[in-house]
Order: C-alpha cells, then sequence, then structure tokens
C-alpha cells in the first residue's frame, strides 16, 4: 500500500473514533482529508472506494445536520430569509450553497466601495421616470432593429491589443450595438434616429451618467440574437454601474450577476456592478433588446468623480500617439 493510500485510511480510522464519541465537527475534519486524499490518489482499490464513498456521505450527513442547527438558532432570535436578505445571503456561502464573487475589474479598482451584485432600483429617484417612457424607447429601438445595418458587433478585434478573454463573441454581430453615445461622443446621426430616447436620458447627464473624456458616455441599445450567450466576464473599472432598461425580453433569457440570476423584465431597470463576474443568454428563438448605459457609482463624491475622471483622461493621454 502506498505512503497516501495508508494516509487515507489513517484519517478515516481517525474520523470513525471521533464520530464514536459524537463529536462531529471533528470527525467532519478528518472524513475531507481523507476524500481530498482519495481525489488525488485517482484509482482506488474497491474496498477503499467504498469508504471514499461513506466518508462523502457522512459529510454531506453532518453538513445538513449542521445546516439545520444553524437555522433553528437563527430563526429563534427573529431570522426571516425574506427580510434579511444580507444574513440570508451569508447563510448560503456558509453552506456551500453560493460562492464569493469579488470585485475584479480588468484596469482600475476604487477602493471601498460596497460590494453589491444589484443595487435596488428604488434607491434611484430617476428610475420610475424612465422606466415610464419605455414605450417609446422600445418603438425606437425596433424601428433601428428592422434596419439590418444598424448594430454592430458588441466587442470589435483592435490590433493594437491583444485578443481579449470574449473570443467566441469578438467581431460577432450575435451580441450587437447600436451606439447613441460612445466613448464619451455622441454619435448624432444615431441620436437623431432615436428623439424620444435622447429625452428621456438628457436629466441623467447632470449628475448621474458617467461622463470620462474619450471613454463614457457609453449608451447603446443593446442586441442579443436567439440561441447567443455572452460568456462570463468581469468589467473594466468600478467606479460606474451598468443600467439596463430591458424593451424586448422573449422567454428564455437570463441575466447573472455573481451569485444572482435574473430574468429581464421589460420596463423594469437593472442596476449592477460589472466588475462582478456577469453573463447573459437569449435561448429563444427572438431577439434581446435592452438599452443599456453607464452611470457613477452614487457613493462617489464629486471630488472623486473628478479625480477619476482626470486619471483616466490621463491615461488616455499618456497612450496617444505623438502629434507630427
Amino acid at each position: 500500500m502506498t505512503p497516501a493510500l495508508q494516509q487515507f485510511q489513517n484519517h478515516m480510522q481517525t474520523a470513525d473514533a471521533h464520530a464514536a464519541k459524537g463529536d462531529d465537527r471533528a470527525a467532519s475534519s478528518f472524513y475531507m482529508a481523507a476524500i481530498k486524499i482519495a481525489m488525488q490518489a485517482g484509482q482506488l482499490p474497491p474496498p477503499l472506494l467504498a469508504e471514499a464513498r461513506r466518508a462523502e456521505q457522512t459529510v454531506k450527513d453532518y453538513s445538513q445536520k449542521f445546516e439545520i442547527h444553524i437555522q433553528s438558532e437563527v430563526t429563534a432570535v427573529g431570522f426571516d430569509a425574506i427580510k434579511d436578505i444580507r444574513f440570508a445571503q451569508s447563510m448560503d456561502i456558509l453552506f456551500g450553497r453560493k460562492q464569493i464573487f469579488p470585485q475584479a475589474p480588468r484596469m482600475f479598482f476604487y477602493p471601498e466601495l460596497p460590494h453589491v451584485q444589484f443595487y435596488d432600483r428604488e434607491q434611484f429617484d430617476w428610475v420610475p421616470n424612465l422606466e415610464a417612457q419605455t414605450a417609446p424607447i422600445r418603438e425606437e429601438a425596433l424601428a433601428v432593429f428592422a434596419d439590418n445595418a444598424a448594430f454592430k458587433p458588441y466587442l470589435i478585434s483592435d490590433e493594437n491589443r491583444p485578443q481579449n478573454e470574449h473570443h467566441e463573441m469578438l467581431n460577432n454581430d450575435d451580441w450587437g450595438a447600436f451606439y447613441l453615445w460612445q466613448d464619451g461622443q455622441e454619435v448624432t446621426a444615431n441620436t437623431a434616429r432615436c428623439p424620444a430616447t435622447k429625452a428621456a436620458l438628457a436629466p441623467l447627464f447632470e449628475n448621474t451618467i458617467s461622463t470620462i473624456p474619450n471613454r463614457s458616455p457609453n449608451i447603446l441599445f443593446s442586441l442579443l440574437r436567439p440561441g447567443a450567450k455572452i460568456p462570463p466576464h468581469n468589467g473594466l473599472i468600478n467606479a460606474r454601474l451598468i443600467c439596463h432598461l430591458p424593451l424586448v425580453v422573449p422567454d428564455g433569457c437570463g441575466f447573472r450577476v455573481g451569485n444572482d440570476t435574473r430574468a429581464w423584465h421589460e420596463g423594469e431597470m437593472f442596476l449592477f456592478d460589472d466588475t462582478i463576474e456577469h453573463e447573459a443568454w437569449n435561448n429563444s428563438d427572438k431577439p434581446r433588446l435592452i438599452l443599456l448605459f453607464e452611470i457613477w457609482r452614487p457613493e462617489l463624491s464629486s471630488k472623486e468623480r473628478q479625480l477619476i475622471s482626470a486619471m483616466l483622461a490621463a491615461v488616455d493621454k499618456y497612450n496617444a500617439p505623438a502629434q507630427t
């Protein structure tokens, strides 16, 4: 018998001894250590394979018993899974039902901002007014969609940069974009086609929509064609939130940010942190259309916004080609 398999047996014997004494926590730790060795060992002799499966089942039984115990204790002091949302999320992570998805911006991280996957729509007083204008915005988006040449791939390759992690969607018009503002500049030919959308967004330009020279606003109709999937990815900077106003959402569409998977509902805003891993899919046979735009994180002061904007503008200035 190899040293690893001997250690496996030793851990199982120790675990069984703790189990016989009623020490579930100690027993569980040794069972899990034995399982880890078994996984690394590969093919096990039949008797040891049976032992490894017994260990796995015992650990599952202990986990269920532990969860029932904790749930009982916190319920006794008033825990309500519907009302105590943050605590419920912590319990899901504790019991392994969910994992931790950190903010992981690909370019710039601003410290000490809350880790929130989806923001509460009611936190933003401008949301109801924009939602109330869904119908005329949808009408304009559908008129644009009727023009087959209007939407371009959302991700376009750049010869000055290596191919990014979204390679399956790169230059792929399954994920399409029709920009009203792009990289901080109004696309006047496109906003002229969408006056109701432009008017609906106008009040947000004063202190809500993020404005960074050569970077934002980015405001667009986002198209996800039938059968398309946007793979898991993270955004560039955590100083902003991404907003979705769903316009056309057939059955079979979904969206995940971190641990939270939701269905879009037409006319109901999503506001989320795109530096937390997220993905989207359209499993229907019809297109999905949303209005997408960026806003400043509400926790940032006006001075912080000014500094972030200046810093990112300085990055672009440094990288700009020399003028001749």
